[in-house]
Formats: structure tokens, C-alpha cells, sequence
């Protein structure tokens, strides 16, 4: 297979402001320096209708939160408009997304997901704009300082995987795509095998877009014993993964299953029989805590209010979590600005470059991003946050396999 070329981290030094608490005060908004401002413009982007990963949730999680910000008076007293984008898996579609941030005068991208790391950033840093809580999918998000992550991406979510299996499992098998962003995948899940005292997982590639995996299930439970794990990450093509292992033959395989959040999530384990799916006691890496959890009420209470009957959102989908993440985070920065700073997106950088101990509820730990919050993972300088939740099919339901938060710096800083 051919090798692909992995880019060199940038490099440069961050300059930020503080290393306490928030700015006090409310926020302002772009329009001059006190009469009349309009609304406070930001941008949602994220692929629909494409032949692979998906995430139209995400989009209209962003305008759910916009009707329920501005009915409880807005932001700083004025309103929020929100501005959505199809990025299509597609840099030049991406690009296009970032331009017209930048036109409509959009002071953030936020609670975004796109696999064009290298376009939308580079566009985005042309204009000035900060990136606040993407999907965590690309290094460049990591790497970027306009970007703000509140997650660890798939470093996290993979070296958490690997790291959850290597108490479980003798043997690892990876099904995941053939593709640069996928070659990244082995070297996460990797590191959590290693830090488990495990051997690497065997690399099993193939596509993102394919209708059936016949071939590549069939090679996966080649070794069909219990003490083995299959872990796929195939994104919306993970049900078709699954589906096809569970076509061969006619007993259940004697693997055990896993994957992370995004590609196994609640409403694929009821579509495939709840409590009778082959995904029954497969393994889950995420970010958040389960959507059972009551620190996701204020996030369904908006839903049903404001989206009730829009099925693009799922409260358990990792995409629509993310957006509804970023926008708290993103409310928060700004209600907690001098109210005499006008919001622009160069101010909105100094207020988040400021931010720290910022509390989302418990949905993640605290999060900052100030110099001493920075983590200093390898690749990834703007992570401040690598936390994962383990959790379990059981009875048909995705839960909690333990409690808490599980730390992956340590992990993560070891080659």
C-alpha cells in the first residue's frame, strides 16, 4: 500500500492572556461601538447527503440552540444567528463554508465537524476566526491557535479504545478505513494496547463507503475466540460492518466487539435488535457520559422543545453532543466579557485564549485553554483535554462500564 506522507506538527508560540478565571461581564456585539449592534453571527458546518460519514444532527443541533438562547433573551441581550453550512467532505466545499463565515462577519465556527483539517484551517486563520469545539477528527484541530477543542478527538477516543480492550482482550483486530484520516487510527489504538501491556492490533483496512464488508468481517473473526476483539471504526459505515459479520455463518462470532462512540451509538444497537444484537456486551470508548445521564437533561428538555419531531437529531449521537458542548462553551466566554469589549472574532480569540476552569456541567471535565491548561501531547498542542468515558452494551442499552472520567495523558505523551 502506498505510504502516505504525515505532516509536520506546526510549531509557534502561544501568546495568552491569563491563567485564572474568566473575564467578568456580558458580551457585545459586532456593529461599531454602542448604538444599534446586530445579531452575533457564528457558523455550524458538517457533511449531509455525502457517500460516508454524515452529520446532519449537528447542523440542526446548532439551530436548536440558537431558538434556545435567543428565547431566554440572547446573548448579553442581543441575538445569536446561526449560520449553517454543508462542508461535504470536501476541502474546496469547506473553504467555501469558511469564506462565507467570514462575509456574513461571523465572530466563531462552532461545534463543527469536518475531515479537511488542513483547508478550513488555513481559511479560517486567513480570516481571523476562531474554531470552537470541532468534532476533534483531523490534528489540525490540535494544532491550530484559533482552534479551541473541548474534546480529545480521536487520539483520546482510540487510545481510550485500545486501552479499554487491552484489559479484555489477547488479540486485537482494527477495521477501519483506507484513507489519511484513518491512517491515523492504528496509531492511537496502538498506544492504549501498549500502555496495557499489549501487543498491537492487526490493521485491517478497507473502505469508507463500501455496501457490504463480507470480505473484510470474514478475515476479522478468521480467529474466532472469545478472548479476540474486533474493534471497527467506519463511522456511518460501521452498521454496514456489523451487519455483514453478522451474515457469516450461522451462530453469533465468538469475538468480542467494540468501537467508539459516533460509530456505535444507541440507535444502531436497537436497530440490530437491542438486547439481541450481535452488539450485545461490545465495548464503547466516548468522550461524554452516557445519554442516559442526567447531565444531558438541559440538552433533551431543549430538543424537545425546540426540535421536537426534527428526527435529524439523536441526543445520543457524539456529533449532536459535541455542537450542544461548543455552543455552552461558546455562550459562556461571551456572557463572561467585559460588557464595554465589543465581540468581534478577534476578541473572542483573547476571551478563550483567557478562559479557564470553565465548568460544562459535567458533560466534560473543566476546560481552558490558557497556557496551563495545554496538555503538551505530542502532535496535538491544543489539547486540554483528553478524558474518556468506558461504557458497555448491556440489555440492549448503552451504559456506564465504570464510572467517571479515565485520563489518557499519560497514554497519550508516550510514543
Amino acid at each position: 500500500m502506498k505510504e502516505r506522507r504525515i505532516r509536520r506538527v506546526r510549531t509557534g508560540a502561544v501568546a495568552l492572556l491569563a491563567t485564572s478565571a474568566l473575564l467578568s461581564g456580558c458580551g457585545v456585539l459586532p456593529g461599531g461601538s454602542g448604538g444599534s449592534p446586530g445579531p452575533l453571527v457564528v457558523m455550524t458546518w458538517a457533511p449531509v447527503d455525502t457517500k460516508s460519514t454524515n452529520m446532519p444532527g449537528m447542523l440542526a443541533m446548532a439551530q436548536t440552540y440558537q431558538k434556545y438562547v435567543n428565547e431566554q433573551g440572547g446573548l448579553g441581550g442581543r441575538q445569536l444567528k446561526v449560520l449553517t453550512c454543508n462542508e461535504r467532505n470536501d476541502a474546496v466545499a469547506v473553504t467555501d463554508c469558511a469564506g462565507q463565515a467570514a462575509k456574513a462577519g461571523a465572530v466563531a465556527v462552532v461545534g463543527s465537524y469536518s475531515e479537511e483539517g488542513t483547508a478550513f484551517t488555513t481559511a479560517l486563520e486567513s480570516s481571523g476566526i476562531p474554531y470552537i469545539g470541532g468534532y476533534g477528527i483531523t490534528a489540525d484541530e490540535y494544532q491550530s491557535l484559533l482552534s479551541y477543542p473541548v474534546n480529545g478527538g480521536l487520539p483520546a477516543l482510540l487510545a481510550g479504545n485500545g486501552r479499554q480492550l487491552a484489559d479484555l482482550c489477547k488479540k486485537v483486530d482494527l477495521v477501519r478505513p483506507d484513507s489519511i484520516t484513518g491512517d491515523q487510527f492504528p496509531i492511537f489504538l496502538d498506544q492504549g494496547l501498549k500502555a496495557g501491556g499489549k501487543a498491537p492490533a492487526r490493521d485491517l483496512l478497507t473502505a469508507d463507503d463500501a455496501n457490504d464488508y463480507t470480505d473484510v468481517a470474514t478475515e476479522a473473526v478468521g480467529n474466532n475466540k472469545s478472548s479476540t476483539c474486533v474493534s471497527a471504526v467506519l463511522g456511518d459505515r460501521t452498521s454496514t460492518f456489523f451487519d455483514s459479520l453478522r451474515r457469516i455463518g450461522d451462530e453469533r462470532p465468538k469475538v468480542r466487539l467494540s468501537s467508539v462512540l459516533g460509530s456505535i451509538q444507541q440507535s444502531l444497537v436497537d436497530s440490530t435488535g437491542g438486547s439481541g444484537s450481535p452488539l450485545e456486551n461490545a465495548y464503547v470508548t466516548g468522550w461524554y457520559p452516557p445519554a442516559s445521564d442526567g447531565k444531558w437533561d438541559e440538552m433533551k428538555a431543549a430538543v424537545k422543545k425546540y426540535a421536537f419531531g426534527d428526527n435529524r437529531i439523536d441526543v445520543a449521537d457524539p456529533g449532536v453532543q459535541t455542537t450542544w458542548v461548543a455552543y455552552t462553551v461558546f455562550a459562556k466566554v461571551v456572557r463572561a466579557m467585559d460588557p464595554k469589549t465589543t465581540v468581534t472574532a478577534d476578541s473572542l480569540h483573547r476571551a478563550m485564549d483567557a478562559t479557564t476552569h470553565l465548568s460544562t456541567g459535567g458533560l466534560t471535565p473543566d476546560l481552558g485553554w490558557t497556557q496551563s491548561d495545554l496538555l503538551g501531547i505530542p502532535g496535538h498542542s491544543r489539547m486540554t483535554n483528553s478524558k474518556v468515558t468506558y461504557q458497555v452494551v448491556r440489555d440492549g442499552r448503552l451504559v456506564a462500564a465504570r464510572p467517571g472520567f479515565v485520563d489518557l495523558t499519560k497514554t497519550l505523551k508516550e510514543s
